[in-house]
């Protein structure tokens, strides 16, 4: 089981869609953001609101309108992005047994007891280790990144892919079968 949800995902690479090669943002709907990868557009579209909730994103208005970052993407953080779909998620509960071990006949000493739980203290030392790496990484790094694998036509076609979406929208050809142009390897 993962700790994160499929939303997480989602939002992450749709976040890198609305980034282009400079690091400027880009704009896109959900409804070509689902289709431009081929994920749910009801879910995509709740992960949307809270990102827009978080401020992440802001939407755009009108019939070729959408969504794009709400601040530069050098400023939003895999944190930011985690934080805003799921919540604060701890990857530990501790329950306090160390006082429950049968050889304590119901009456541990306070040796088992006192001070921090060893256990609890090393897991809240991952918690915050994992949560200083995604602080550490934003849009902009995995964008760049991205753009450093992938071929240099990438951009340019993940670009007109959308400008095509958005302009059969604002003329009412709504073809919802526009093909992505396949990338060689």
């Amino acid at each position: 089981m993962s700790l994160y949800s499929a939303g997480v995902e989602y939002g992450i690479h749709c976040l890198l869609y609305l980034v282009d090669e400079r690091g400027d943002s880009r704009e896109a709907s959900v409804r070509d953001l689902a289709e431009l990868q081929g994920v749910p557009q009801e879910y995509l579209a709740k992960v949307f609101t809270k990102l827009a909730k978080a401020k992440l994103v802001v939407a755009t208005e009108g019939v070729r309108g959408g969504f794009k970052l709400g601040r530069p993407s050098d400023e939003i953080t895999l944190l930011d992005i985690v934080t805003a779909i799921d919540g604060r998620k701890l990857i530990f509960d501790c329950r306090d047994i160390r006082g429950r071990c049968a050889v304590f006949d119901g009456c541990a000493p306070s040796w088992a007891t006192e001070g921090v739980c060893g256990i609890n203290a090393a897991m809240l030392t991952a918690q915050k280790r994992m949560e200083e790496a995604l602080a550490q990484q934003t849009i902009l790094d995995l964008a760049r990144r991205t753009g450093r694998k992938a071929p240099p036509e990438f951009g340019g076609q993940i670009n007109d892919w959308l400008s095509e979406r958005k302009e059969s929208r604002a003329s009412g050809n709504d073809n919802q079968n526009i093909p992505v142009v396949a990338v060689e390897k």
